[in-house]
């Protein structure tokens, strides 16, 4: 690498760990990656949370570990961040309380409580495009209030992950309407702070203070605080970008930017968002209605369950993902009538966040252990399956999907997916699709920065090429059967609906 070769720092904050990636756009190539694992507090009641400082240690150990010369060339950061968690700050910088993460289903009853106060759902809806889903932001700064309020009283921020990341690296409070979108606060049609929403939050504050202001996608926050650069040796003339969730930046690193493209995240979570170039708002509310981090919309679907129940099996099993992979593949498809229903985190879509997994079907023949794990592999994307229903709602069709997310890395699930889901799967070059996406808009942000301008469209062009060797077609038989199995996955969905549904 010449001194003239300036390259993009990546950064993927996500619940399981924290991924940085170096990428110099002159060789179209990644130059570093680094990974640091993350631990959870869980807790029975649904608390999932984490201490920002972990966040910091992590990001602090990935770049300490990058060789000098390629930090050295390092001219822009951007942030992919874990939606919706709640970070708290005081005046002086300080992080109020443990971070409520995405996954945390605690405050279900503040959901309710936010939108009864702004006149039901459907109000609510009407008002912000969005109702309060479980996991959302706004449920977890009432529980705050509720719970916490001589805390509460000394917040003057609120800040997503990702955000926080940006503020300990420039001293700058920003939020992105991307991100902001997943809070519950945000009015998507106009791109601002709904009023109604914070008065149905704590109409004795004006909580629109403690909001940081909504700026552009392709904004730069500001330049690394000196004693930061110091402490990551990098350069204190490096810009941050706006950065943005980590769905957002997903949709970003494997192209999806413009109508017509279908993208599904095979994370903890399992998400299913496409482009859209005006709100898309579903009826039913099972689809997010999120702001792009382009300038567009990002209609979403979210569940709270995908590699979770393969990792809950393979824990429990005893098997590592190699073993795991070759289990499940011996096993045909629909598992032999195992049906696995994977809400161990409770669920968003359906909203059942009290729920608890269970696995139906089972006799002597098929409990075992490979049947369990093809099982899960199969749950995940039964899950996603509802969402494609809820995109041809909101006028949506596609002809493809394109994988992301740990689980996107396993050959059989590729092919569950292409079967379930009845789409050809397209796989990309780039498998940190996040943080590739978050380093994508960054590149975006610095070209027009430097007075370069580029336009996204070009970048994505440019720089992300597809793994042909890994694409997949839907098997006529296997997509057949799917369906049957799962129409009886959705009846055993009903039947826990109906346990927990009012609890």
């Amino acid at each position: 690498m010449t001194a003239t070769q300036k390259t993009i720092l990546g950064i993927d904050l996500g619940t399981q760990s924290v991924k940085v990636m170096v990428y110099c756009p002159d060789r179209q190539k990644i130059l570093a990656e680094k990974t640091h694992p993350l631990d959870i507090i869980a807790k029975p009641d649904g608390t999932m949370e984490q201490l920002a400082e972990w966040w910091i240690s992590g990001i602090k150990e990935c770049i300490n570990a990058i060789d000098p010369n390629i930090r050295n060339s390092v001219v822009a950061i951007g942030v992919s961040g874990q939606q919706h968690g709640f970070v708290p700050i005081d005046g002086a910088g300080n992080v109020l309380y443990p971070v409520k993460l995405w996954c945390d289903t605690s405050t279900s009853e503040e959901c309710y409580e936010i939108m009864e106060a702004m006149g039901g759902e459907r109000e609510c809806v009407r008002i912000t495009g969005n109702s309060i889903a479980v996991g959302y932001t706004a449920s977890k700064i009432l529980w705050l209030k509720k719970f916490h309020p001589e805390i509460y009283e000394k917040m003057t921020t609120i800040l997503l992950p990702h955000d926080y990341i940006n503020y300990y690296m420039t001293g700058k409070r920003t939020m992105e309407c991307g991100d902001a979108s997943g809070t519950g606060l945000l009015d998507i049609r106009n791109r601002c702070w709904s009023r109604e929403a914070l008065k149905a939050l704590d109409p004795a504050r004006d909580l629109t203070t403690c909001l940081p202001p909504l700026i552009k996608a392709d904004d730069i926050v500001g330049t690394l605080n000196n004693d930061i650069a110091d402490q990551l040796g990098l350069n204190p003339d490096v810009v941050v970008s706006a950065g943005g969730g980590d769905n957002m930046m997903a949709a970003i690193g494997t192209g999806n930017i413009e109508p017509g493209k279908l993208t599904a995240s095979l994370g903890t979570s399992g998400t299913l968002f496409a482009y859209h170039d005006q709100p898309a708002i579903d009826p039913d509310g099972e689809l997010a209605a999120f702001c792009s981090s382009n300038g567009g919309w990002l209609p979403l679907l979210c569940t709270m369950n995908c590699t979770i129940a393969t990792e809950q099996m393979r824990d429990l099993l005893e098997v590592d993902l190699q073993e795991m992979e070759k289990l499940a593949s011996f096993i045909p498809p629909g598992a032999d009538g195992v049906i696995t229903i994977p809400f161990f985190n409770g669920e968003r879509t359906p909203a059942l966040p009290k729920a608890k997994a269970s696995i139906f079907g089972l006799t002597p023949q098929n409990t075992t252990n490979a049947h369990l794990i093809r099982s899960a592999m199969e749950a995940g994307i039964f899950n996603l399956k509802a969402g494609l229903v809820a995109f041809k709602r909101c006028g949506m069709e596609f002809k493809e999907v394109t994988l992301t997310g740990g689980g996107s890395k396993s050959a059989l699930w590729r092919q569950i997916c292409a079967d379930i889901l009845n789409l050809p799967v397209r796989i990309l070059e780039q498998q940190e699709n996040a943080a590739f996406g978050a380093i994508l808009q960054t590149f975006w942000a610095y070209r027009k920065y430097t007075g370069n301008p580029i336009t996204l469209k070009q970048i994505i062009k440019d720089h992300l090429s597809e793994d042909k060797g890994k694409h997949c077609t839907p098997d006529i038989e296997n997509v057949a059967h799917y369906e049957k199995v799962y129409q009886d996955y959705q009846s055993f969905v009903k039947l826990i609906t109906l346990h927990y549904g009012n609890s």
